[in-house]
């Protein structure tokens, strides 16, 4: 069974946030570099469902897994 390919922007727009790229450069710009000790989903800056959302993806290795991880690096570059 095939898996179905998410693009970032849109789990910009799963997470419900703007998912075009002038906005998703500037919450990137916004949030990082986020500490090593933090995980993702314990961020301070997501709401108890987008929370909950991106650890039951990461959890479940669900269809969104991969994009969550790229979002992950890309809050930790500098």
């Amino acid at each position: 069974m095939d898996q179905p390919i998410h693009h970032f922007s849109e789990l910009f727009a799963q997470l419900g946030l703007a998912s075009d790229d002038q906005a998703i450069v500037q919450f990137l710009e916004a949030h990082r570099p986020l500490a090593d000790g933090i995980a993702l989903a314990d961020a301070p800056f997501w709401s108890a469902a987008q929370a909950a959302f991106l650890r039951e993806e990461l959890l479940e290795d669900a269809d969104w897994a991969e994009m969550v991880d790229q979002l992950n690096v890309a809050l930790r570059a500098v």
